[in-house]
């Protein structure tokens, strides 16, 4: 299917105020994110390599020990196995792309 229309997909809550709809391909995924202010994003690390695209608002980010404030227009380029974590400082729209493709975001 070459098209999706994303309204029509499921909106999902992963972590508390992150909730994402998502595309898939055999070897990528997007996640359209709507986080709520306020929501925090836990220290984690993943095998996936993540670019995270701020599209609306200002998300505190931390990117192996690096605070950066971002703004819609800016993006933070996550290798894999790095340590991050952030904070929604007003409501935003992040768009992660993420690889190889998240097949536990898949099964949801």
């Amino acid at each position: 299917m070459p098209y999706v229309k994303l309204d029509t997909l499921e909106e999902q809550e992963i972590v508390p105020g992150f909730k994402a709809v998502f595309t898939h391909t055999d070897h990528m995924t997007l996640a359209y994110w709507t986080v709520e202010e306020g929501a925090v994003l836990p220290e984690h690390a993943h095998h996936y390599e993540q670019i995270t695209n701020l599209m609306e608002g200002t998300f505190e980010m931390i990117v192996d020990g690096e605070t950066r404030v971002c703004e819609a227009g800016d993006a933070a380029v996550i290798p894999a196995n790095i340590v991050h974590c952030g904070k929604a400082l007003t409501p935003c729209k992040i768009i992660d792309a993420f690889y190889p493709v998240r097949e536990d975001f898949k099964n949801r």
